[in-house]
Formats: structure tokens, sequence, C-alpha cells
């Protein structure tokens, strides 16, 4: 949530305070101001402060419950693009924003759907894990990933979603044949193109090379992608795989840990700066105290524009972690901080510590976390959702939370209905432009025990999709 103007914060509840009737109101200067100003001043504060202020009198209830200024809410909290893809979406003539808004902030649900295929034979990509999904410019982009024989994949897949949901859709190869074949190597959107990092081949091998993909769509060629190998100079994180990483504001490439040389987990944060033509990059090394312990198998999630939150993944003494952690890329000075909380506080009793998972920032701003598996390798199948805004002064210290009516906030596990997929961990999952839909694809699940087999995993070559529950 944005900073509160103080002015404005004590004039609306000036207003609220003299609630009573509007013989009161009309000495009041708030009622001379125009509506633009009332508007504007709305803005700048929270929700329950906008909700007491409807209940002023009939002229304030009108504005602040108004189309239009919710509109600009979820502007302001959502980020313009979600909004805007909401807007030209097949359902915007049922759209109410403020009505949207509540049901967004209340969310409990969300309903799965396996994804079809056309008729005829089409090649579909291979079973896979730790590889990556993407969805850039209209696109789901599926690169690499480990399979079945610990053996890399160096295929790269494409398959056009549009604007719109669809339950079908038809992937086609894209033969580049760069980069290499890896796994476990992190690939993040920023603007129309794709920046790749790092991962491990066949031979263990740890790699530190970025690469710059660009998809693009021809009425003739259909649709080509072309990587680009990054020239970022002489500095460079040191080679990793199982690494995670997330892009802010659309030029930055943030990373942090995985598994290095000789298998040692690492605990540095490095951040990729992008040239304004694209042609070059600078890394450095971001050094804060204190900061996430080394792990690998987490996740790196930005929110807003600048804010980015770690959870959880395999620490150094191969214990499963549950820990939180933020980041604020917009501070002049870089630290990581804390949110410390206790597991049995959590509403519902599930255990949350995992790796493999993954989270996602979906609409209304917050982190859908889903599947992954815990310190015995019980692989998950449950959906929660992460709201780090209901912490409140986060940015300002260390913050243990001990009350249960705010961890209910921030923790909320959500009911999953329609299509139930296997549980999974080491899978990939991105979301639309809107926000509203999540694409989950592969990773690891449980499978039948054959003779030579020690354990009963299988690779995963499933697509699903993830729809948050809305009544529109």
């Amino acid at each position: 949530m944005k900073n509160i103007n103080t002015a404005s914060y004590s004039m609306a509840e000036t207003s609220t305070s003299t609630s009573a009737s509007n013989k009161n109101m009309k000495g009041s200067p708030i009622t001379n101001l125009a509506p633009d100003q009332l508007f504007s001043i709305l803005l700048l504060l929270p929700i329950d402060s906008i909700l007491a202020f409807a209940m002023t009198c009939k002229r304030f209830k009108a504005l602040a419950c108004s189309d239009t200024l919710w509109e600009s809410i979820c502007r302001r909290d959502w980020g313009p693009s979600s909004v805007d893809v909401l807007k030209s979406s097949n359902f915007q003539f049922q759209l109410q924003w403020m009505r949207l808004y509540r049901q967004i902030s209340k969310l409990e649900s969300v309903s799965c759907h396996k994804m079809t295929y056309p008729d005829g034979e089409f090649e579909l990509p291979k079973p896979r894990a730790s590889h990556s999904l993407n969805f850039v410019s209209d696109c789901l982009v599926l690169f690499g990933g480990g399979c079945e024989g610990g053996r890399h994949l160096d295929d790269t897949w494409v398959a056009y979603i549009g604007k719109d949901f669809e339950k079908m859709l038809k992937w086609q190869k894209v033969n580049s044949g760069l980069p290499s074949g890896r796994f476990g190597h992190s690939c993040v959107v920023i603007g129309d193109f794709l920046v790749l990092f790092g991962g491990i081949n066949d031979h263990g091998n740890r790699q530190n090379d970025t690469w710059l993909g660009q998809v693009t769509r021809h009425e003739t060629l259909g649709i080509t992608l072309s990587w680009t190998l990054l020239d970022v100079g002489t500095i460079a994180p040191p080679p990793r795989g199982a690494h995670v990483a997330c892009s802010i504001d659309n030029k930055f490439m943030l990373i942090h840990g995985g598994i290095g040389l000789s298998g040692l987990r690492l605990g540095d944060t490095w951040v990729l700066e992008l040239s304004e033509n694209l042609c070059f990059g600078t890394w450095r090394e971001i050094v804060t105290c204190p900061s996430p312990a080394a792990r690998s198998g987490h996740s790196l999630t930005c929110i807003g524009d600048s804010r980015v939150v770690l959870f959880g993944g395999r620490g150094l003494g191969y214990e499963v972690l549950n820990d939180v952690w933020l980041l604020d890329m917009s501070e002049d000075i870089l630290k990581w901080v804390q949110i410390q909380y206790e597991l049995p506080n959590i509403p519902g009793g599930v255990s949350l510590p995992r790796v493999g998972h993954s989270a996602t920032l979906i609409l209304g701003g917050r982190l859908l976390i889903y599947g992954g598996e815990d310190s015995y390798r019980h692989r998950k199948d449950d959906f929660w959702v992460l709201d780090v805004s209901a912490i409140p002064s986060i940015s300002m210290q260390p913050t243990t939370l001990n009350s249960k009516e705010i961890l209910a906030k921030m923790w909320k596990r959500l009911k999953a209905s329609g299509y139930k997929p296997n549980s999974r961990s080491f899978h990939r999952a991105c979301a639309d432009h809107s926000g509203r839909y999540l694409y989950v694809f592969g990773g690891m699940v449980d499978g039948s025990l054959q003779p030579a087999e020690s354990s009963g995993l299988r690779f995963d070559g499933e697509l699903f999709l993830v729809e948050l529950v809305l009544q529109l």
C-alpha cells in the first residue's frame, strides 16, 4: 500500500468523526473541496478509511463508492496492466470494480482445468522438471529441464495463448539450438524479452551465462524465438543451478542462492541491470546483513514495482525451510528483512515448510504458492495465498508475528475445485497478464514403483490451468 498523506488522512478522519449528520458537515472545509480534489485525497488513503469516508454523507458516499474511484484503486493496488487486461477481456461489461476488489481481497478458492489439444497428431513437450515456463508476448514459452535418466533437455516450446482464457492450445517446437541444454536455470520476463541465467547440464557442470530471448509472431512463419548471449562484461555471479530469480521494474533481474560448484548451497544475492537498448547488462552483488541463509529450490517473487518476497527452500543442512524475507529495491540502502512467525499460529494447522514449490504473483498483488515437497519428500497439491501487505511496518525493522489475526490475513489456504492434478514438486508456473489465470507445467510426481527403481518418482508432462474463482 502506498504511503498515506498525513494531512489528507487527518481530513478524512475529521469528516468521519462528524458523520452523525449533514448539519455538522456544513461548516467543515472538506465540504468546499471540488470532487476531483476529494478524488485525489481518497486515492491516498487505505481501504478502511475510504469505506469510513463513504459513511459520512450521501455526497461522499456517491464519490467513495463510484466505479471510477474503485477502478483507480485497483490500478493503484494491483498495477495498471492487470486492470487493462481485465477491461479488454470478454467480461468487461460485467465488471464492478468495488465488488471485484472485495472478492479478490476475500479470495477463498481456485478452480483447476486440464488443458486440451486440437485433434490430430501434434508433438507435445516431454515430461520434465526444473525447467522454465514464462508468459511473454501473449505466449507460453517452455525451455529445458531435466528428464528421466538424469538427462537435461535443450528443447524450446511455444504456445500462443492470446488475451482471453482458453482451455485448448497448440504447442509449437522452436528449433533455436540455443541456449545449451540445462535444468535448474532461471528465466524471467523483462518487457517483451526473456532473460535466462545459469543452470546445470548432464555432467553436473554449473553455468553462469546470461541469455536474452525474444518471441516473434509472423503471419506466415508462425512463432519464432531468437536467443542472444548477453554481454555482461567480466563480472558475473558464480556458476549455479537450482537458484531463483525475478524481474523488477522491467529493468532488473534479481537472483538468489542455488547450488554452486562442488554442490555447495549459496546464499548470495545478485542484480542484473540491462542497458536501454538491451545490448549489454551489468551484474552487481547485493551484500546485506542480515540476509537469507544459503538455500536452493526456494522462490523469489516481485510484488508491486520493487518489493521482493523470498520463501522456503532447502538449507545447508538439507532441512526444508519456511522463512519469509522481504527486499525493497526502491530503498537507498538495500536490506533483507525477515518476517518471523510461528507455524502453530497459522490457521489450518498445515505444515508450510517446502522446497520445489511455485510462488506466482496473482491478481490483487499477492502470491499464490502451489505444491512443493517437505523434508520427507512428500509432494503437495495445496494452494496458499501469501499476503505481505497484511503485515504492519514491515519495511522498518524485522517483524515477529504472534497475532493469529494478522497471520490469518498473511497466510490463507485456498479450496480447489474442478480437475485434480497430481501432487508435484519442481514444476513451473506463470500467470497471464491479468493475474487471474495460472499455467502449471511438469514437475516430479508420485509414480508406480518398478523393480529397478529406488523410489516411486516420475517426471510429469501435464499442463493445467488454475483460475481464481470470482463471481463477475
